[in-house]
Formats: C-alpha cells, sequence, structure tokens
C-alpha cells in the first residue's frame, strides 16, 4: 500500500470497525445478553472515536489544509458529507441502543440495516477525501501548517490517547502502524499504549476476537 497519512490510518480503522458490527450483528442470536452488553461497549467506544476525528477535522484539519491551499468550495463539500454522516451515526446509536436494551434478533436486524447504511455513506466520504486530500498530507506533511495542526492533535489527555491508538493500532496493517507511528515517538507510542490503552485492550478488543 505504501506510505499514507495519520487520516488515512484512522479511516482504516473505521472501516475495520464498521465491518466487524455488521458482521456481528449479522451473527446476532436472539436473547444473547452478552454478546448486546459486549457490542454495546465497542459501540460505545467506536461513537466517540468517529464524532471526535469529525469534529478534529471540522475544528483544526480544515483550518490547515486551507492554509496550504484546499479549497473552501471542497471543504464544504466535506463538510455537507459529515453532516450526512452524522445523521446516518445517529440512527446508527439509536438502534445499537436497542439491541443493548433489548437483545432481540429484530433489534439485530434494525440495526444492521442501519448499520450498513452508515457504512455506504461513510466509505463513499472517506473514497471522496482520501482522493482530494490524502495527495496534499503526503505533500505538505512537513510544512508548518501540518506540523502545527499535529500539535493541536495531540492535545489530548494521556487516556483518552492512550484509548485512540490502542483502537486505531487494532488489527492494523504495518502500512497503517506505520503510518500512526510516523506520529508519535515509538517510546512514548508504547507507554501511552500499555498504560491508557487498558480499558480498550479489556473492554473492547475482545469482542472482536
Amino acid at each position: 500500500m505504501g506510505e499514507m497519512s495519520m487520516n488515512k490510518a484512522i479511516h482504516a480503522a473505521v472501516r475495520r470497525d464498521l465491518g466487524r458490527f455488521i458482521d456481528a450483528l449479522r451473527k446476532f442470536k436472539d436473547g444473547d445478553r452478552e454478546r448486546a452488553d459486549q457490542l454495546a461497549a465497542a459501540w460505545e467506544n467506536f461513537d466517540e472515536q468517529l464524532t471526535r476525528h469529525h469534529q478534529g477535522e471540522h475544528e483544526t484539519a480544515w483550518p490547515a489544509l486551507e492554509q496550504v491551499g484546499v479549497s473552501r468550495d471542497l471543504l464544504a463539500q466535506l463538510d455537507a458529507e459529515h453532516d450526512t454522516m452524522a445523521k446516518a451515526l445517529a440512527a446508527a446509536r439509536t438502534t445499537m441502543g436497542g439491541v443493548h436494551t433489548f437483545a432481540s434478533a429484530a433489534d439485530a436486524e434494525a440495526a444492521l440495516g442501519a448499520m450498513q447504511e452508515l457504512q455506504r455513506v461513510t466509505v463513499e466520504h472517506f473514497e471522496h477525501e482520501e482522493a482530494e486530500i490524502e495527495p496534499v498530507y503526503l505533500a505538505k506533511k512537513d510544512s508548518p501548517e501540518m506540523k502545527a495542526m499535529g500539535r493541536e492533535f495531540a492535545k489530548v489527555g494521556p487516556v483518552q490517547g492512550g484509548t485512540f491508538f490502542a483502537w486505531a493500532l487494532d488489527g492494523a496493517t504495518s502500512d497503517e502502524s506505520a503510518a500512526i507511528a510516523d506520529t508519535v515517538p515509538k517510546p512514548v507510542l508504547v507507554v501511552i499504549t500499555g498504560l491508557f490503552g487498558r480499558t480498550y485492550r479489556k473492554a473492547v478488543a475482545p469482542v472482536w476476537k
């Protein structure tokens, strides 16, 4: 696959989780309370990660990209796609709540439909964004604007950061892992995921085993 940006590696993590949820909902057995609880824990993390990603793009990435030449019109298009995704995410959130509450096959079927729609609009958006923005991230990665953007994204607490990196690396390919590791010194990444990624590793990662 070759070199990629951190942004594309995050997209890969979102794609993986969407596939995992769809597979799990297809296999869901009526009345399986334990599985419903597991999927609820995984959903809570996924919902937070995707929401934070889009908020971060709008608040931090878009201004930096505009500074290096990306047009406002394109960024407005991407924001409109975010709005479409937010609606699909809200629908999936509601139906996943039903799975957690009732653990029924009917609720799992409804959640499956919502998740498939979320996957559709998300992949459509990612493909558009990557086609337009990925070359800019790679070409401008050493620019002052991109460096400043990276520092801004790094201003998170250790628990949030540890959870994020543990999630993003869970199932990542070697290229995706390299893109993530390129943004953080390896010793720091090892420490933050080791100490502060524990909750993800204990509560979420086993859901997909």
